[in-house]
């Protein structure tokens, strides 16, 4: 019995070691990260199938629709109005956000839900793609 859980656990590591140097030969040689000349500016998801993507290709910004079937283009957008939208953006998410204020008997528990609402407001700006 001891014997097999030894060959598990050995079994296991092994195939971790594998993973990490496959991973670490990918990320040296740049597999999976493209060529640099295309790059999603912003997506955000309209349904479960459905997104709108900014995407930037060689200095021109595009905006387009894609669901499981197809890619639409939907406009082509002025390249500085991005950059702009982008660094308001940043800037707005650079500032701290004040401490949900609220009253009753939750305040300051932690089952205020102001609190709660406003912690995940702020990890959902620090995890957005950008």
């Amino acid at each position: 019995m001891t014997w097999m859980i030894i060959r598990l656990v050995l079994s296991l590591a092994f195939i971790a070691a594998v993973l990490w140097f496959a991973a670490r030969v990918a990320k040296k040689r740049g597999l999976g990260q493209g060529n640099g000349l295309i790059e999603v500016v912003a997506r955000q998801r309209m349904g479960r199938a459905s997104s709108v993507n900014v995407v930037r290709i060689a200095g021109r910004v595009l905006v387009v629709g894609a669901t499981e079937e197809q890619v639409t283009l939907l406009a082509e957008v002025d390249g500085e109005a991005v950059e702009e939208a982008l660094e308001e953006r940043r800037t707005a998410v650079a500032r701290p956000v004040p401490a949900a204020s609220s009253t009753g008997a939750l305040a300051g528990s932690v089952f205020d839900r102001r609190g709660w609402s406003a912690i995940v407001a702020q990890l959902r700006e620090r995890t957005v793609r950008r």
